[in-house]
């Protein structure tokens, strides 16, 4: 089995994460430097608990204690995917070809 390089995926993710955000919640806005939106993933009516850090790509609902670290566990936790499927559909959407 061949290694994810998650640092590589993440890297790349931060350099596009304005159009990433824009596509996975597009209801979301940019206050300073974090993109605010409603989270998917519960009931959320307004924006305001759910934000993205632009700069790093830490992550966080305010509201329910949800949190990461990086682009990849973003996209683990809006699809309810594990990381290293997260991680290989990131790249594949980055086009960086092979994830490893």
């Amino acid at each position: 089995m061949e290694r994810i390089d998650f640092q590589r995926i993440n890297r790349a993710a931060l350099t596009a994460l304005p159009a990433i955000l824009s596509r996975w919640l597009p209801d979301g806005k940019l206050t300073g430097h974090e993109w605010v939106a409603r989270n998917p993933r519960r009931g959320d009516e307004h924006p305001g608990s759910f934000k993205i850090n632009m700069n790093t790509g830490r992550w966080a609902d305010f509201a329910t204690g949800d949190r990461g670290g990086d682009p990849v566990s973003l996209a683990a936790y809006l699809f309810n995917l594990r990381q290293l499927e997260a991680a290989a559909r990131l790249s594949d959407m980055l086009g960086l070809g092979d994830a490893s």
